[in-house]
């Protein structure tokens, strides 16, 4: 197994994201076909809570086991860091039983809280069971989050992302597999099947873990798993261990309690308000599904680019700041805003640009889900960039701060998720709107006091980001303009599925390009990336296909 740089690590884990986003797109065209718009709701009600309970479980030690190990390492206290890798699985083990129970017992309690007294959709029994099936992933997920922080804070990506997609295709194959027999060959309810669909997650996530654990095994003596205690090491004891990861993990388990609760409102107020406005059960139930199942995975094609620079960042960021390199710190934290400013505002806003034929490819033609999801898929710049502080500004102790920006941001969510819906209403907005237009101005209001605490504290310069973030822009507006005068010829307007997916593979084609050339000539790309990066990629893929030939 290779040890990565940042950009290195960054690219991995971001093809490994994105192989797995490309799977977990696809697999939704035949699902959503299969259970249809009831089953995607009541699928939607699953997940949400069990992402809820998963970051409970899961989210503070995996990460905290990256952190720790990474920092274990940079002293060369080889011993220790496996001495924490096994105190870990042992914290993680318990906590994910604990889980696991409280979400099986109280399933129906939940279920009550999400649907309340409303009729004519799923019930409160389906929505039960659906639950109770994907807890049991809580009891194997835990272990394998715990396994893949550890070969992350050895800065070893490759073996995660591996992981991801393998975890990926088998949950997929049981969501696909399982949902069709159960409805189309033993007649079962959809309730059934979207159970069985579920349950992929477990299975997935058990072959991921007995693939990293065979990986561990095989790379003993290159993960340095036999070393001796030195003497500075045997003044470390179990219970200072335990302690460290406790302490670093505790944040981050509130932190991404803190993200999920945003869903999670919208699960609990969006069904029962609109229906209060006079939207009906069926369109309330549906624009929730957008929100929290169907266009978050569509919305994954840009986090995914966040979620593969964090991977990277925290082991990188850890390791300099433990030596306190607050330069190098400072270098990768605007390096890491920079390619991500650099990719993802231009992805979301050509995503955005083409939402009809996005959506049509993906669900079908829908004009109320593809007004949504326009808007939808632009909240992820914002969130992007707020995820990327967040992990900072934890990495670097900022534990305070980052709960208190979190916390608000919940608090503003709770607050005013309602009253918006009932305020876009008045002024004859639909209410449906108010949601996501609330995340957008809570998650910039949070990214820029996160900005400014990691200024407060390392004294860096944000003024090569805001460059860009300028060049990016305008980029973006010379992409939007040219397939805007493209559109003038061939609309992208269209319910047909394979002439949404040639219009996406034309316009795609063309926006990439046009925004690429651009960025190249006005140096965005070389200003972030390293001088002439462009030119020895390219000789690089020229000299090999020289070879070849």
């Amino acid at each position: 197994m290779k040890k990565n740089s940042f950009l290195a690590g960054a690219a991995i884990s971001t093809i490994g994201i994105v192989i797995c986003k490309i799977i977990g797109l696809l697999y939704v065209i035949p699902f959503y076909a299969i259970i249809g718009v009831q089953g995607g709701a009541l699928y939607s009600y699953a997940y949400s809570i069990y992402n809820m309970f998963l970051n409970l479980a899961t989210s503070g030690i995996p990460v905290a086991m990256s952190k720790v190990i990474s920092e274990y390492n940079s002293l060369k206290y080889f011993h220790t860091k496996e001495q924490t890798f096994k105190i870990g699985l042992k914290i993680i083990g318990v906590l994910g039983v604990v889980v696991f129970l409280i979400l099986f017992i109280f399933a129906p309690q939940i279920a009550y809280l999400i649907i309340g007294d409303v009729t004519g959709g799923n019930s409160i029994e389906d929505v039960t069971m659906v639950i109770r099936v994907i807890a049991t992933a809580i009891l194997v997920v835990p272990f394998l989050s715990v396994s893949k922080g550890y070969l992350q804070g050895h800065k070893i990506m490759q073996v995660s992302s591996i992981a991801n997609i393998l975890e990926q295709i088998i949950r997929v194959i049981v969501i696909i597999a399982g949902s069709f027999l159960a409805l189309k060959v033993f007649n079962a309810s959809i309730t059934t099947a979207v159970g069985i669909a579920v349950f992929g997650a477990t299975v997935g996530a058990l072959v991921a873990y007995f693939y990293v654990y065979d990986k561990i095994r095989k790379n003993k003596k290159e993960l340095n798993r036999n070393a001796k205690k030195t003497v500075a090491e045997a003044k470390i004891g179990t219970k200072e261990i335990a302690k460290k990861i406790i302490v670093y993990a505790l944040p981050f388990v509130i932190i991404s309690v803190l993200q999920s609760a945003f869903t999670m409102v919208d699960v609990f107020t969006v069904v029962k308000s609109l229906v209060n406005l006079g939207y009906t059960t069926a369109i309330s139930e549906n624009v929730l599904s957008v929100l929290a199942t169907w266009g978050s995975k569509l919305n994954m094609i840009v986090m995914s680019i966040s979620t593969g620079i964090i991977m990277s960042l925290i082991p990188t960021i850890a390791s300099a700041y433990a030596v306190k390199n607050y330069k190098e710190v400072n270098f990768k934290i605007n390096q890491a805003i920079q390619t991500l400013l650099l990719v993802t505002v231009p992805l979301a806003v050509g995503i955005s640009f083409m939402a009809s034929d996005v959506w049509t490819v993906f669900y079908g033609y829908d004009e109320l889900n593809i007004s949504i999801f326009r808007i939808l898929i632009l909240s992820q710049i914002p969130l992007s960039i707020c995820s990327v502080m967040v992990n900072t500004n934890q990495t670097m102790n900022n534990t305070k701060e980052t709960i208190i920006a979190l916390g608000g941001s919940v608090l503003a969510k709770i607050c005013l998720n309602v009253p918006f819906m009932h305020l876009f209403n008045t002024i004859g907005l639909e209410a449906y709107y108010a949601p996501i237009i609330l995340n957008m101005l809570i998650d910039t209001s949070a990214s820029l006091f996160l900005l400014h605490v990691v200024k407060k504290k390392t004294n860096i310069s944000y003024l090569k980001s805001i460059r860009t973030l300028i060049k990016v822009i305008l980029c973006t507006l010379i992409m939007v303009v040219s397939l805007s005068i493209l559109n003038l010829f061939i609309p992208n307007v269209t319910s047909s599925r394979m002439l949404a997916i040639l219009q996406l593979i034309l316009y795609g084609i063309i926006g990439i390009v046009i925004y690429f050339i651009v960025a190249y000539k006005s140096k965005t790309i070389d200003e972030i990336l390293g001088k002439d990066a462009v030119k020895n990629v390219l000789i690089k893929i020229k000299g090999k296909l020289v070879k070849k030939k």
